[in-house]
């Protein structure tokens, strides 16, 4: 009895216990966990850039943490100045609030048609989370306070901009999880043809998504996450678990027409079982390249999804063979997938023009990748959010309305006196696309800064040739050139230096695992070949979609001009680790029937015929899981998740069911070569697909 199958029976026979175990930490997932969404914060990159390290040092020093800016539209300034005054006063002395600047006290903060005024309320820089919650709520509320004939008082800044990200990224995670399991749900009746076969994988995903929320609870108590890394964790989860408990299911169906229930749910276990191990190790390898970025932000990403993809693979094979267990009974066993079928009957159409195949559906896949040559990415900030928040339109109308303080400043932080610093600065007003420079500060002893603004957002290309200038025109003192257009280069040019390194890894790995699994070499250099071409597609949908604004007003967005930069590097990371497990359920398949003594050819076409609806099935509820999360508000995690719905159709329906079958086909025997040493290691340490006994291998 192999050890899939021995886990399978224990869980069996042991299903209250199991069930009992999963219902403890599904109250605890949800109970406990849940409170994650509550610990979300911005992470930065890795302090070897010298943007982190400026911030740094700036956050040591500075006695200023948190910002709210009140903008006050509507009459002219000079109309409301008696209002204005008033409330600033308030907000001197509410506890937490540091300075207070507004355009009745300096010029630069009126806008440029003088019928908006700015009141910028700087918050000291060690208050706790809950301390900053209190002052920023309190600002917020004497703001809005603020009344005269028709005008109009908006709140954003910083702290807010945090804030509401932190609360969209939790609607937009409870969004995507109402939306994708029912509709996951009706994917599983229509698959199984009853509810109790189609429960069964649904629950498992209740199950997972309650420990993967459990799981970032307990990174959240070892340091800061992101408030992306909770949808994007949740989602992997969601979709992984709900994948392999599709697959173990339907071979229980297909080996209970031969089989008591103890019987049925052991083969089971021994060959989905064998098969959802290995995909979920395949999986975990793609998500440690991230690993070999430098940024916490993806090294939090890589770790978390590790958990949570064990978490996944966990339930589906222990608790569903529990559930099964219980239910096994009343779900109706399926025949075995004939030998024949439309799934046949397309693998022998594709044997007939393998080289026209190849070429058309390669053609087409190389050229969809195209529009990402054009890609221009971004970073962060308010306009991830809808233009219905408040923070959101408090900076678009800084940036159209206060040129001087619109845009994201570019920020030096020297180790200098506030004299050096001045005197560089002076030497700085001739550079043509500053538009305002702050006096230099003594932040500590020894410790200066100023900000510099730029025309446009300063987060363009403007900023960034600026950041460039300021770089290679440094004074004769120790200075840092931070801030959001520094940090972008910098979070751009790790991923320019990392990636192909990232690649690498995933690539080696994944070729490992194939090799385990098929003893080819052949098979799995293939194999990688056919998973990049299947990313392509998404790589240049996503370009159009959302830089170019193709479908904005189907998809209910407004189009940023950029990509976020981190969005690219998890599609390539998740969507390749995901194709793989319908590589490794086809390649199982295949290798099951060519073992058993059918020639390539035949044992092609039966594999595809075996696993084309389970593969197809399975695809179509990871694209509504995906798209679940599409339908959220917030921008990065929309793009990731048509990304990834788009990576995983194209993989599932051209890549699995014409490329595979036609490249497969064009190298015949050469499929299942290897040189004698490496035939050796497998024939030792190599991973088989299980049998039924009872299952009969078709003849050629």
């Amino acid at each position: 009895m192999t050890m899939f199958a021995a886990l399978g029976r224990l869980c069996f026979r042991r299903r209250r216990l199991v069930l009992l175990l999963w219902t403890g930490l599904l109250l605890a997932g949800f109970g406990f966990g849940s409170q994650v969404f509550d610990r979300l914060e911005p992470q930065r990159a890795s302090p070897v850039f010298e943007s982190v390290r400026g911030a740094n040092l700036i956050d040591e020093h500075s006695p200023t943490g948190g910002r709210v800016t009140g903008l006050l539209d509507g009459p002219p300034v000079e109309a409301v100045r008696g209002q204005a005054t008033a409330a600033v006063a308030d907000l001197k002395l509410i506890p937490g609030v540091h300075q207070v600047r507004s355009a009745w006290d300096t010029e630069r903060l009126t806008s440029t048609d003088g019928n908006a005024g700015l009141i910028i309320v700087d918050l000291i820089n060690d208050l706790s989370s809950e301390q900053t919650t209190q002052t920023v709520d309190r600002v917020a509320e004497r703001l809005h306070a603020i009344s005269a004939p028709g005008l109009r008082v908006l709140a954003g800044g910083g702290s807010l901009v945090n804030r509401e990200v932190n609360q969209q990224v939790a609607q937009d995670t409870t969004r995507g999880e109402l939306i994708a399991i029912p509709a996951a749900l009706v994917v599983m009746v229509l698959v199984f043809g009853g509810f109790l076969a189609a429960g069964v994988p649904v629950l498992g995903a209740l199950c997972s998504i309650a420990g993967a929320l459990l799981t970032l609870y307990g990174f959240s108590a070892l340091g800061d996450l992101d408030p992306n890394i909770v949808p994007v964790t949740t989602v992997l989860s969601l979709g992984l678990s709900l994948d392999y408990a599709l697959l173990y299911v339907s071979r229980y169906k297909e080996e209970r027409a031969n089989h008591e229930i103890a019987g049925a749910i052991e083969r089971a276990a021994a060959t989905a079982g064998r098969a959802i191990g290995y995909s979920a190790v395949i999986v975990g390898v793609s998500l440690a390249g991230l690993f070999v970025f430098q940024s916490p932000f993806y090294h939090a990403i890589g770790a978390a999804g590790v958990s949570v993809v064990a978490v996944a693979v966990l339930a589906s094979l222990t608790l569903t063979p529990a559930l099964l267990g219980v239910l096994g009974g009343r779900i109706r066993p399926q025949r075995t997938e004939p030998d024949e079928g439309r799934f046949a009957r397309l693998a022998r159409w594709v044997q007939r023009w393998p080289f026209l195949t190849t070429g058309v559906v390669g053609l087409a896949l190389v050229v969809s990748v195209l529009p990402f040559l054009g890609v221009r990415f971004g970073n962060g900030g308010a306009e991830l959010l809808p233009k219905s928040f408040e923070s959101r339109q408090v900076a678009d109308l800084m940036a159209e309305r206060f040129p001087e303080q619109g845009g994201a400043p570019i920020q030096l932080v020297a180790r200098s006196s506030r004299a050096e610093l001045q005197g560089y600065l002076d030497t700085l007003h001739g550079y043509p696309y500053v538009s305002g420079i702050t006096p230099a500060r003594q932040l500590a002893p020894g410790v200066a800064a100023a900000e510099v603004y730029t025309v446009g957002t300063g987060r363009d290309d403007l900023a960034e040739d600026a950041v460039t200038w300021l770089r290679a025109h440094r004074p004769a003192f120790t200075a840092y050139v931070t801030g959001s257009a520094a940090g972008l280069m910098d979070f751009r040019g790790e991923m320019a230096e990392r990636l192909p390194w990232a690649i690498l890894v995933v690539a080696l790995g994944t070729f490992v695992m194939l090799f385990l699994l098929t003893g080819s070499v052949l098979v799995p250099i293939k194999a990688l070949i056919m998973n990049t071409l299947s990313l392509s597609a998404a790589f240049g949908a996503i370009v159009l979609i959302f830089q170019d604004g193709y479908l904005a007003d189907l998809l209910g967005f407004t189009p940023a001009g950029r990509l976020e930069t981190w969005v690219p590097v998890l599609v390539f990371m998740f969507a390749f680790g995901l194709s793989m497990d319908y590589e490794v359920f086809l390649l199982a398949r295949i290798k099951e029937f060519h073992d058993a003594g059918l020639p390539n050819d035949r044992a092609v076409v039966v594999g595809l015929q075996r696993s084309g609806k389970i593969i197809t099935s399975a695809a179509l509820v990871m694209v509504v899981v995906f798209g679940g999360f599409a339908a959220g508000r917030m921008l990065g995690i929309k793009e990731l998740g048509l990304a990834l719905s788009i990576a995983i159709a194209v993989d599932a329906t051209l890549v699995r069911c014409l490329l595979v079958p036609a490249t497969m086909t064009l190298l015949g025997r050469w499929n299942w070569w290897a040189p004698g040493p490496l035939r050796r290691l497998h024939d030792r340490f190599g991973l088989r697909e299980g049998k039924s006994e009872k299952d009969p291998v078709p003849v050629g």
